[in-house]
C-alpha cells in the first residue's frame, strides 16, 4: 500500500497583473480533483482550490495561466456599496435610501419620503455608527421574517425545528444540521421576498429529508411552489446581495 505527503502551502501566491500584484489565496481541498480558481462573491481577492496531491509549483503555474481571466473578471466587478448616508440598498427586494432621522437616540425604522414618496431607511444616531445600526436593522427584519415563515411551514409539515441562527455565510444561504438547528443569511433581506420564503422552505424540507433526494425535493416544491424561479433569481443575482455593506 502506498503513502504520499503534502507539503504544507502558504496562506496566498501572488501573480503579476500588469499593473499590480494580485494576492491569490491558497485552500487544499482533499475532495478537489484539479485545480479551481474564482472569486468570492462580496470578496475581491480570487481563492485557488489545490486537490489533494497539488504542490506549490502547480498552483503557481495554473493562477499564471489564468492572468488574462482574472484581468477581464476584476476589472468587471461592480463596486461595493458601504452602509453610510445617502447610500440606496434593496430591503425586501425594494431600493431604499439610508438617511439620519435626526435624532440621537430612537429606533431604525423604514419610512416613505413625503415629498418623493422614495423608500427611505431612517437611523438615529451620528453617521460614524450607519454601518453598524444598518447590519442590526437588517438582521432583526431577516429574522422576523424567517422565523414566520418557518413557523409556518413546520405546523405544515408536521416538524419542529430547535433553533434559528443569523450568519454572513459566502457559500450558502441556508443550512440544516441533524438536530434541527436551521441557519440562513441575513442578506436575504435584501432579495425579493418570495426569495427568502424559498430559502426559508428549502432548510425546512430538510427536516424531513437531510438529502437532496425526489422526497426532498417534493416537499419542498410542495411548501415553495417557485422553487425553481427562486434558484434562479439566486444564481443570477445572489452574488450581489453580497456587495453591500463591506466596510
Amino acid at each position: 500500500m502506498g503513502f504520499f505527503t503534502t507539503k504544507a502551502l502558504p496562506e496566498f501566491i501572488e501573480i503579476d497583473l500588469g499593473n499590480k500584484a494580485q494576492k491569490i489565496v491558497l485552500k487544499r481541498n482533499s475532495r478537489a480533483k484539479r485545480y479551481i480558481l474564482r472569486i468570492p462573491a462580496g470578496d475581491p481577492t480570487p481563492v485557488l482550490t489545490v486537490p489533494a496531491r497539488g504542490n506549490l509549483k502547480t498552483a503557481q503555474d495554473f493562477a499564471n495561466r489564468q492572468i488574462e481571466w482574472l484581468q477581464k473578471k476584476l476589472g468587471s466587478r461592480p463596486d461595493t456599496i458601504s452602509f453610510e448616508e445617502f447610500a440606496r440598498i434593496p430591503i425586501r427586494g425594494v431600493p431604499h435610501t439610508l438617511r439620519s432621522s435626526g435624532k440621537l437616540r430612537g429606533i431604525a425604522r423604514l419610512e416613505v419620503d413625503e415629498e418623493t414618496e422614495e423608500p427611505l431607511l431612517l437611523l438615529p444616531g451620528e453617521t460614524q455608527s450607519f454601518s453598524r445600526k444598518t447590519k442590526d436593522f437588517l438582521r432583526k427584519l431577516a429574522k422576523q421574517d424567517l422565523e414566520a415563515h418557518v413557523e409556518r411551514f413546520t405546523m405544515q409539515i408536521g416538524r419542529n425545528h430547535h433553533s434559528i441562527t443569523l450568519r454572513d455565510t459566502k457559500s450558502r444561504w441556508g443550512s440544516c444540521s441533524h438536530d434541527g438547528k436551521l441557519s440562513f443569511s441575513w442578506r436575504l433581506v435584501m432579495a425579493p421576498p418570495d426569495i427568502l420564503e424559498y430559502v426559508a422552505a428549502h432548510e425546512v424540507a430538510h427536516l424531513v429529508k437531510l438529502d437532496h433526494s425526489p422526497e426532498f425535493w417534493q416537499v419542498c416544491e410542495t411548501l415553495a411552489p417557485h422553487t425553481k424561479q427562486a434558484q434562479r433569481w439566486l444564481k443570477e443575482h445572489g452574488s450581489q446581495l453580497h456587495l453591500y455593506g463591506l466596510d
